[in-house]
């Protein structure tokens, strides 16, 4: 297949979006599909209002068609709801190319911290950005069937990897975490409101919280909290050792639709502690073995306290994690999305050929 992926999410911002679309291109291209990309660098850019380390492509659409145009795509996939897939949106529809998306991040809620307004004046925006999608790729199950509640249609599981080579549990440890008192306590993530990282950062538990990442909260948390240790954005090697030398990974998001900063930890023998919300619970699952239960022994504590999450997941063994977080397979998320793109141009194709009886009929 010749396949267009247009996204408004790219280097050099750092998450799992960007880590996705890495890996499932190189995927791609290795079963013998030509993949290419519509992404900001190609345009201008300014820095998203609020969060300047995001660039959003100025007035996209006339580039972004022209590109469209080049590439002759089978099927377009558009990764997020930003100008860059507002724009690939209107040249699928106006040349009947067929397209899909997906549910990375759950926008409503994210303007609703920003905005200080109800996420339900943001989801009809979704809802029309999603409805001529021939597929939906969501994360998770519990995603698909919150979109349908939402009237948004059409899911299909595109579930997510690791890179094993990488995250695995042996390894060497990052050196600035080697030393601290113990628990270390680490959150990866984009340093931002809806990331809800204050809900870790205030706890009183022994130890030491450890923050990697960036964003637009960086300097602020910071400032209020100087017992933290803030090593900033890490990637490749770097970020796999500061997994390894932690005793916990702590996600305290209560938004996002996956995480894949906790198979991250997990596969490299760390436990993770949240809250019993989406995300979480899809990986973890309700009683930390695993989202069916069918785990042996459990990776990881959820519960509406945090802190105790915290103290109870610190006890469990890290082999298990390990074990656990290796087993989300990047091949076969790529076979998910394969037959999602596969299905859109068979539908497609069925629509035309019924247009075709009609008009001759």
């Amino acid at each position: 297949m010749k396949i267009a992926i247009a996204t408004d999410a790219w280097h050099p911002q750092v998450n799992g979006v960007v880590r996705t679309l890495d890996m499932t291109i190189r995927l791609l291209e290795e079963r013998g599909h030509q993949a290419g990309c519509i992404t900001p660098d190609q345009f201008l850019t300014l820095p998203m209002p609020g969060y300047s380390q995001i660039r959003l492509a100025v007035a996209p659409r006339i580039g972004a068609r022209r590109r469209l145009a080049a590439m002759a795509p089978d099927v377009v996939h558009i990764v997020t709801e930003g100008p860059i897939g507002w724009s690939a949106r209107k040249w699928c529809i106006d040349h009947d190319v067929p397209f899909t998306t997906a549910f990375h991040t759950r926008f409503p809620d994210y303007a609703a911290v920003r905005t200080g307004l109800s996420a339900e004046y943001f989801w009809p925006v979704m809802r029309r950005f999603h409805n001529r999608s021939a597929a939906i790729f969501v994360s998770t199950e519990r995603l698909r069937s919150e979109l349908d509640s939402r009237a948004i249609y059409g899911g299909r599981i595109w579930s997510r990897g690791i890179d094993t080579r990488l995250f695995r549990p042996d390894g060497p440890r990052h050196a600035a975490m080697e030393h601290l008192p113990k628990p270390v306590l680490l959150s990866v993530g984009r340093i931002a409101a809806e990331k809800n990282l204050e809900a870790f950062l205030r706890l009183d538990t022994p130890g030491t919280k450890v923050i990697v990442g960036d964003g637009p909260t960086l300097a602020t948390l910071r400032q209020r909290y100087p017992d933290a240790v803030f090593l900033g954005a890490l990637e490749g090697d770097d970020l796999a050792s500061a997994y390894r030398a932690a005793d916990v990974f702590v996600f305290p998001s209560l938004t996002d639709t996956f995480g894949m900063v906790m198979i991250e930890a997990l596969a490299c023998g760390t436990p993770v502690a949240g809250f019993p919300v989406a995300g979480p619970l899809d990986i973890v699952g309700d009683e930390g073995r695993g989202v069916d239960n069918s785990l042996g022994v459990p990776v990881g504590v959820l519960d509406d306290d945090l802190a105790s999450a915290i103290r109870r997941a610190a006890l469990l063994p890290g082999q298990a994690a390990a074990e656990y977080g290796a087993s989300y397979d990047w091949n076969r998320c790529t076979d998910q999305f394969v037959a999602g793109l596969s299905h859109a141009c068979m539908r497609a194709k069925a629509v035309q050929g019924r247009c075709r009886v009609m008009s001759q009929a």
